[in-house]
């Protein structure tokens, strides 16, 4: 009676911790690009002057990357200003640096600075700088694994802000896009980092897009957009399932700049880039192989702050059509359940536990809101003070601690309830 006694003890106390464990945010947006978190024991509503800081770092540099966190160590990367050499950060949980290595020339151009997060798979990192050239790192070291000139390797050209994307990892093998000759994406084995295959007959320049990866008809789809297209490739094959031109309503501009990762839920997939080039629905043929196109709208025009699906609505900032109004969009109709000049400015948006994180890009005002159709409901907000220039990096959560990145500051904030 006692060993049973003392077995259920264990076994309470096991269960106890792992429901007590937060997850991993190992990426950009997280492992899924969802950019939500599954943790649900966190505040419905902020102190005055926002939650508790837990601490903070400087010395970051240039850049706009977001925190990866994972396995107790959160990273993210910076270019410092002076040598323009690009940087990887590692701090355990109380912002202890625990190293920091270089990863080779810092973007240069227009808007200096890193551009993407790091991607954390196992024991092993990888990251793709401006300049095109993807990464591999051991996580707990930050010793070097591997390294490709993906615009050189494959011939690919460079545009306008950098390659921006962050690396998408899928079975054995890291997918990005170096927009080359019948190699707008690769697939790198993300052991060795040898080529696995590229897209034959398909070589539009990048535009700027995180891919996502899907399971649907018995294949993992990879869904990106490209330079003038968006398309499907087989993860596995490299076979490219389709591609389709991208939505731009009359008047738009820019339509080759497309850095909004797109929104899978269900079999059907939604994208949207701004510049009043408005989104699009797609439901994914039943072999994969094609798409077609449900609705379109001209009001949800995000530009880089991303898109969340909660329920059955679709929730983000919109860009030129709008003004900056944060709005919510029926998923299957397109139907606007509301456009709200809540915060005064476009932003990032992230979820939680039926909340949402949304960042204005302009004053920095950072706000917990409820996620109804209903309205655009601000819970508390409060402004981040730290850093400076633009507000573009994408808040994360893990563990119930929210990381925000502005410019040459990292900080981290107690949201547990």
């Amino acid at each position: 009676m006692i060993i049973k006694k003392m077995a259920t003890v264990v076994v309470s106390v096991i269960l106890m911790s792992s429901l007590a464990m937060g997850a991993d945010w190992p990426g950009f947006r997280n492992a899924d690009r969802t950019g939500q978190s599954s943790e649900k024991n966190l505040m419905d509503k902020w102190p005055e002057g926002g939650p508790k800081e837990l601490w903070s770092v400087t010395g970051l540099g240039l850049g706009y990357s977001s925190a990866a966190i994972a396995k107790g160590v959160v990273y993210t990367t910076g270019v410092d200003p002076e040598t323009k050499e690009g940087f990887i950060f590692a701090y355990d949980l109380k912002g202890k640096p625990i190293w920091k290595k270089s990863y080779g020339p810092g973007w240069k151009g227009s808007y200096k600075g890193a551009r993407t997060t790091p991607v954390i798979e196992n024991d092993r990192l990888y990251i793709m700088t401006g300049y095109g050239v993807a990464k591999c790192f051991d996580a707990k070291t930050g010793d070097p694994k591997w390294s490709v000139d993906t615009l050189g390797t494959f011939k690919g050209k460079n545009i306008t802000w950098g390659i921006s994307e962050s690396i998408l990892i899928a079975g054995d093998k890291v997918i990005c896009s170096p927009g080359g000759d019948d190699a707008s994406l690769v697939a790198l084995d993300k052991m060795t980092g040898q080529t696995k295959w590229t897209t034959k007959g398909l070589s539009e320049k990048s535009a700027y897009c995180s891919p996502i990866v899907v399971k649907y008809a018995n294949r993992n789809i990879v869904i990106t957009m490209l330079e003038n297209s968006f398309v499907g490739v087989d993860a596995d094959s490299g076979e490219v399932l389709w591609k389709e031109k991208n939505p731009k309503k009359p008047g738009s501009a820019y339509g080759n700049i497309n850095p909004v990762s797109p929104v899978y839920h269900n079999g059907y997939f939604y994208i949207t880039s701004g510049y009043k080039c408005g989104g699009a629905m797609f439901q994914i043929a039943k072999d994969g192989k094609g798409v077609k196109q449900i609705w379109d709208d001209a009001e949800l025009d995000v530009h880089h702050g991303g898109v969340v699906y909660i329920d059955g609505y679709l929730y983000a900032s919109s860009h030129a059509a709008n003004s900056g109004k944060w709005m919510c969009v029926d998923f299957m109709t397109g139907k606007v359940m509301y456009a709200d000049k809540g915060l005064g400015a476009q932003g990032s948006t992230i979820a939680a536990n039926g909340k949402l994180y949304c960042w204005d890009e302009k004053k920095g005002n950072l706000a917990l809101v409820n996620a109804t159709p209903k309205g655009f409901d601000i819970i508390s907000s409060f402004k981040i003070e730290k850093g400076d220039k633009e507000f573009w990096a994408h808040p994360a959560i893990s563990d119930a601690v929210m990381y925000v990145r502005h410019g040459d500051v990292l900080m981290a904030y107690d949201i547990k309830k």
